[in-house]
Order: C-alpha cells, then structure tokens, then sequence
C-alpha cells in the first residue's frame, strides 16, 4: 500500500516551514549535544526535549511548554515527584506515537513482554526538523517493521507552539499488520489541570463537529481540542489528522483522565464493528505515510483560532 500527494498538498509539505513560522522574528534552535536527547527551543525559550536513548521503550517529546512557558503535559512516569499526578498508564509518557497491536504484539504498552521502539539512525539533523529511522522489535528482539519518522516545530502568534509529526510505516521484514485495538496510536497525555475530571481538572473538550466532552471519543473528527487553566492561563492543545491520512478523518481514542490519542485502527472499538474491521495490513517492502500535527495555544477553542490553524495546516499554503 503506497501514498502519493496531489499536487497542491505536496506544495503544502514544501512550504510547511514559512506557513508555520510566520510569527515574526521567531527562531527555533535544536541543540544535539547530548546523546540520547535533542532540545528544542523558540526565541531562547525551552520547547521540548525529543528522547531518543535506547534504554527507552520508545522515543517520546518530554517536557512540552506552551504559551507562556506552561507546561502542557503530564510529568509522570518521566519525573516521578510532582504534585497532583496521577499514577496509572506508565506507557503514557507525554507524546508518542506506537500502536498496541502489531504482528500481535502490543508496543502501546510497557514492559518485558511488549513490542520496543528503537532508534536507528538520522536521516537528517535539521534546524526546524529531525528525520529519523526506527525499528520496532519484537520482546525476542525481532524487528516486525520499521518508520521513517519526520518531527518538524513551529511557531504561532500570541507564543503558541507546535509540532507537525509524521510516520512512515515501513513492512521492512515481512509482512505486518496493525490490528484493530483501542490501544493507539499518535498520543499525549496532558497536563493534570486539563483533564475533563479530577480534583484539579478544569478542562473542557471538543472536536470540529461540534462534539463536546467525554463524547469525543471514539467519534471521527478530523482534529480535537481540549483546554483548560494551568497556573490561571487558558490554555490548549489541539491535535489535528492530516486529510491525505488514510481513515481520514481518524476516531479517537480521547478520555477524559487527559489521553488524546488519534487511532485509525480501532472500528470494533469505536464503531462496533466486528472485530478486525479496522486492520491494515502492509505487504512486505510496502509502505504508508500517517501525518498529525500537535498545536500549543492560548485560550479556548473559539479564541485560539484552531479551527483556522488546522485549515491552514491542512488546506492551503496561507501564511500566518
């Protein structure tokens, strides 16, 4: 199975960097000092931390600070002591992208007996990018598939802050299917004001249908917004599936505890289809190309512009 671009959406992969960037006189800087981890900053200011070390399960975005310097995603199980952090779901670890079903195997979650991510090489050490190729091993260590993972940042007006992730499924080694489960895919886990419940929760959550709360998930929407009051300021991440991924638009696997996590694979799940429905099978030496976007903004969904952000991002090569 192999994606191509029409021509007007290729435009837009070419010209990301200008639409994306627009905030006058912003400059992102990637520092690759330090082995294992690369860290992002906008006009001096921290971003992010891309961590790629092989001791991980996966490579993952950790910390997240959005407008304001506001941290967007939860600390744990990366750093074990900060207050009002629930401690469930170690695998999710701030902002990752793995899938629970692969060959059988679950690389969604953690521990000696699921599937690994590991980092290969650099395709390409960039000023506003990385490009990097993973394998995904089996626990005998075995490589089902492969990616070529493209992760590009970006800067908004009004301090907001973004990442446009892309993943290349690669069936390097046989066959592989991703299998119909909940249990992925391109996720966060947000930050514990922004959970829809909790004591400290203030958040809220919508979709571009209209589709508020708890209902979100499971719904096809083609990005999904949730916000809320860290430190007094509203703020919100947005997640946006690109309209040339296949299933577009994806369902979601969004909870209310503070997971978004864009899932094209989870039809019984979801829709109530009979199980196997939403498996997607690559032939040895195929491909597909899935592409989502992570945006950091101020205020609600009506005052952040995500809507207008998306379409920009996914419709035309408009400049901010």
């Amino acid at each position: 199975m192999k994606r191509t671009y029409l021509p007007s959406l290729l435009l837009i992969l070419l010209t990301t960097n200008n639409v994306f960037s627009k905030e006058k006189n912003s400059t992102i800087k990637l520092d690759y000092q330090t082995e294992g981890k690369i860290s992002v900053t906008i006009n001096n200011e921290p971003f992010t931390t891309y961590h790629y070390s092989k001791d991980r399960a996966k490579p993952v975005l950790y910390p997240i600070l959005g407008p304001g310097g506001k941290r967007m995603v939860r600390d744990w199980p990366i750093k074990k002591d900060s207050p009002n952090e629930a401690h469930d779901h170690p695998h999710h670890e701030s902002l990752w992208y793995t899938h629970g079903d692969v060959n059988g195997i679950s690389f969604w979650h953690v521990g000696e007996k699921m599937g690994k991510i590991r980092h290969k090489e650099f395709v390409k050490k960039g000023q506003h990018e990385i490009i990097t190729n993973n394998d995904w091993y089996s626990p005998k260590g075995i490589i089902q598939c492969s990616d070529k993972t493209r992760i590009r940042f970006f800067a908004l007006p009004n301090g907001g802050r973004g990442v446009d992730y892309e993943v290349t499924i690669i069936a390097s080694n046989g066959d592989v299917k991703f299998g119909d489960t909940k249990e992925g895919s391109m996720g966060i886990r947000t930050h514990p004001a922004l959970r829809l419940k909790g004591k400290v929760a203030t958040g809220k959550a919508i979709n571009n249908n209209g589709v508020e709360g708890r209902s979100v998930w499971g719904k096809p929407a083609k990005w999904l917004y949730y916000w809320g009051k860290v430190e007094d300021n509203e703020v919100g991440i947005g997640i946006f599936d690109h309209p040339t991924n296949p299933r577009h638009p994806t369902t979601w696997h969004a909870r209310d505890y503070g997971l978004i996590a864009a899932n094209p694979f989870g039809y019984s799940h979801f829709q109530g289809k009979p199980r196997g429905t939403g498996d997607l099978v690559l032939k040895n030496g195929e491909k597909i190309t899935f592409r989502y976007a992570f945006v950091f903004l101020s205020g609600d969904n009506k005052k952040s512009g995500v809507n207008d952000i998306y379409n920009k991002w996914g419709f035309s090569d408009a400049q901010f």
